[in-house]
């Protein structure tokens, strides 16, 4: 059969030819668009109202910024419009050159973003500092709680954060109560709405905290009839739209560069985070794909173009919303969009309502959203890695100065402090109960080379030594100065163990390999082992002197090489594990029983270490049944190693593994008394090739034919090979368990064991696959394994590997779901499923 022609269940899961699929939008989407438009709503005015911008310039921005990058940003879930990050940069922008030629700025930054976009430049954003980024959007929070505490107490607010300082005596002797009231509930429900506790708070948190607090500070408004300044929405047809820049050019030039700056970084870290959420995400049915920032860079460009030509904010991704989206469980970018579009609807049909909403209020929210930019936990987060001052001069740097002049206060401070510790390294010499410790702190580098060699020889000759390396860098001279010395103390006597920061052994740098960039793996075959140096061979008559690849340390043999490199590299590592379990004793869980075969590193492929695994290895990966072992001299290490792990180790479950190419299985088939395999399931094609694959392998004396068993040997004791004749070799001998493999798949009474989703690839694979589900039916005929599984404290697992394609299969534990139709009288088949990158569980369902 051709794998290329399409099977019932490809078209099960294939579109109706000739539909195209319409737009649907899901439930999910349309509930987390809701709960984002209500966050936004009160948001995108009480920024306008906090830039001196016109109020309806904060919902069209939250409309385009639903809307146009909803469709074309790269992040699916992040939801863009009117953001904090941008409130400074825009209300200085509008004080200098007017509202017009704030629009036609925000036109050109968005241009600007789509030629970064084009120049595919986004992540280098992020190599921006995290802490000049907090520092930014902490001063930028900074400023806008000063500038809003001013309309909070009933004022307004000043151009700069120094001059609201400086106003701050004045504003606090002239009060309005009514203002302070309003501002105070507004204040007091949206800290208290989310620790609202009981059902009651969780039916109430179903609404926003930001729309609940402008709601009922709005209510309290109309009820107590106070006088206060309110929202004024004027007629969209006078509604301010750009006009051509005018002002210096530089000063222009500037304005672009900030707005296109602090925008691109706060999206793009956005989209970040938005992605880190979506991970954190229980429910995982529905896949969110990353975000492709390049692309997102495209969306908000293209949303600034629109929203500056239509007289809106700038536009960024704004992380509270986003993450509301996320909270609420939105999908896909429906739930932007359509968030975009309710903004849209209620800037043109709810002006009534917004104009009774109080600017206190307003201005209170973005108070406390500005107070919250300040975050503690960046801070910590900062101190932790020794940011702190980056931090702060950032900070500082945009309150007084401005938002650019802060961003490049920042970057100027964490260069320093960047080549601070890379040139400042601390390095100390101790002696312990007779061990000398060398620790050093920081970058290694040719400026640290002097100290280090100074108290390298301090170490006396022939001693033991431990060197810390406390730091992420080390050059070149380092790195010689240290080989040097370890060359000339271990040829002196002395051990030297090199650790980590944390005092854990690490291995030593790996030898250079002459003629290749790497160096061998602990998995590399000997003879790929290119870690010496070439050296001539002696002439031989008709041949010429050919270089050959051998060890430099040890020359006698590869094995002696191996072990060498073991004590050198891996003992170190290990003999801490390895000395625990020389004290408590062997306790492995699994019995693993496989082939022989030279290409099969159990430890390897099961990812498993010292006294995981109880391994039983042998030709064929074979399993004789009871009493067979024992007859005719024969030995009975198989049936011993299975009751010394059933009964004395206890181990919880036991895997037979065979694997691809076994050579065992090709002696078998190759065998003069071997059943006809042109029939097999898995040879529709291939008649007896297999045997023809096996004739290099070791095959039976003619005159040693074994009996072949009649019935199935797992059901009847006279099913048993017959004894061998004389003449027989040992090989040919142990063999004889495999031959109720070959009857089984032969049989016309058994089910046909197979890889899911695929056919056996000929004769060998079908037997290999059938010779493991054999042998564990004989597994079960021991009695100290019928009797565990009996008590339910024991399990049996089949498992395959094909050694081409490194890939494991694990034998489903309940058999198959649906019979094959085309196996022998409609039984089902034992499907090998392939073991993905998840669960032990999953891989076996």
């Amino acid at each position: 059969m051709s794998a290329c022609v399409p099977t019932h269940e490809d078209k099960l899961h294939s579109p109706p030819p000739g539909r195209r699929r319409g737009f649907r939008i899901a439930g999910a989407d349309l509930s987390a668009s809701v709960t984002v438009f209500l966050i936004a709503l009160p948001l995108s005015l009480g920024i306008a109202l906090a830039t001196g911008a016109p109020l309806q310039a904060g919902l069209v921005a939250a409309a385009v910024g639903g809307i146009v990058v909803g469709r074309l940003g790269g992040a699916p879930l992040q939801v863009s419009g009117p953001a904090a990050g941008l409130t400074v940069v825009t209300a200085d922008l509008i004080h200098q050159y007017g509202w017009r030629t704030t629009c036609a700025i925000t036109v050109l930054a968005g241009l600007a973003q789509l030629g970064l976009s084009a120049l595919r430049v986004a992540r280098s954003a992020l190599a921006v500092s995290p802490a000049i980024v907090h520092g930014m959007l902490a001063g930028i929070g900074v400023t806008i709680a000063l500038a809003q505490l001013h309309i909070v107490l009933g004022g307004s607010p000043q151009s700069s954060a120094v001059a609201n300082v400086q106003a701050l005596p004045a504003q606090l002797a002239d009060l309005h109560p009514a203002s302070i009231t309003v501002s105070a509930l507004t204040v007091a429900v949206l800290l208290a709405w989310p620790r609202i506790p009981g059902r009651t708070g969780r039916i109430l948190r179903t609404a926003p905290a930001a729309l609940a607090a402008v709601a009922a500070a709005t209510l309290v408004a109309m009820a107590a009839g106070l006088s206060l300044d309110r929202v004024d929405l004027p007629s969209w047809s006078s509604h301010a739209l750009p006009e051509m820049p005018q002002g210096p050019v530089l000063g222009l030039m500037a304005a672009v560069l900030t707005v296109t700056l602090v925008a691109s970084v706060e999206s793009l870290l956005s989209a970040v985070a938005v992605d880190k959420l979506v991970a954190a995400r229980k429910d995982q049915r529905v896949q969110i794909p990353r975000a492709r920032l390049d692309r997102e860079l495209t969306g908000q460009g293209a949303a600034n173009v629109v929203s500056g030509a239509l007289g809106g904010l700038p536009i960024t991704g704004v992380a509270v919303r986003s993450a509301a989206n996320v909270a609420a469980g939105g999908v896909s970018r429906h739930s932007t969009m359509l968030h975009g579009l309710w903004v849209a609807v209620a800037a043109l049909f709810l002006v009534p309502v917004l104009d009774l909403i109080p600017l206190a209020a307003l201005a209170a929210l973005v108070m406390v959203i500005g107070i919250q930019l300040v975050n503690v936990v960046h801070m910590r987060n900062v101190q932790r890695n020794r940011e702190l001052l980056v931090y702060v001069g950032t900070l500082a740097g945009v309150v007084f100065t401005g938002v650019l002049e802060g961003v490049a206060i920042g970057i100027a401070l964490a260069v320093g402090v960047a080549l601070h510790r890379l040139t400042r390294t601390r390095i100390t010499l101790e002696e312990r109960d007779g061990v000398h410790r060398l620790r050093a702190r920081g970058q290694l580098t040719f400026l640290a080379v002097p100290r280090l060699s100074r108290l390298l020889h301090q170490v006396p000759q022939g001693s033991d030594c431990v060197v810390e390396l406390d730091g992420s860098f080390m050059d070149h001279a380092a790195y010689e100065a240290l080989h040097d010395w370890q060359v000339a103390h271990q040829a002196q006597g002395g051990t030297i163990e090199f650790a980590g920061g944390s005092g854990d052994p690490i291995a030593e740098p790996a030898e250079p390999v002459l003629g290749s960039d790497t160096c061998c793996r602990p998995w590399t075959p000997w003879r790929n082992h290119h870690c010496g140096a070439p050296v001539e061979q002696p002439r031989t008559e008709g041949r010429t002197a050919d270089k050959q690849w051998v060890s430099s340390r040890v020359q006698g043999g590869q094995l002696a090489s191996g072990l060498s490199s073991f004590q050198r590299h891996t003992a170190p590592r290990v003999r801490g594990e390895l000395a625990r379990l020389a004290r408590e004793g062997q306790q492995p869980s699994q019995l693993f029983l496989t082939c022989a075969d030279s290409r099969l590193v159990t430890s390897m492929i099961t990812a498993s270490g010292p006294g995981d695994l109880f391994t039983v290895r042998n030709v064929g990966n074979l399993v004789p049944l009871p009493g067979e072992e024992g007859a005719e001299g024969q030995d009975e290490s198989v049936a011993a190693a299975i009751e010394y792990a059933v009964d004395v180790l206890q181990v919880e479950s036991i895997t037979i593994c065979g694997h691809s190419g076994c050579g065992a299985m090709q002696a078998l088939l190759s065998t003069p008394d071997a059943p006809d395999t042109t029939d097999t399931p898995g040879t529709p094609e291939t008649g007896n090739a297999p045997a023809a694959q096996a004739t290099a392998q070791p095959t039976p004396p003619a005159g040693s034919q074994p009996t072949s068993p009649a019935t199935s040997p797992a059901t009847s004791p006279a099913t048993s090979p017959a004894a061998p004749q004389s003449g027989s070799s040992p090989l040919t001998r142990w063999l004889r368990h495999g031959r109720p493999s070959l009857e089984r798949m032969r049989s016309r009474d058994h089910a046909w064991a197979r890889i899911s989703g695929r056919l056996p690839a000929d004769a060998v694979e079908q037997l290999c696959l059938t010779n493991v589900v054999q042998q564990l039916e004989h597994l079960r005929a021991h009695p100290a394994v019928a009797r565990r599984l009996a008590e339910g404290r024991l399990e049996l697992h089949g498992m395959y590997f094909h050694v081409g394609e490194a890939q494991a299969y694990l034998l489903a534990s309940d058999g198959p779901s649906n019979g094959s139709p085309d196996g022998p009288s409609g039984s089902p088949d034992e499907v090998f499923n392939r073991v993905a990158p998840t669960a032990f569980e999953e891989s076996r369902a």
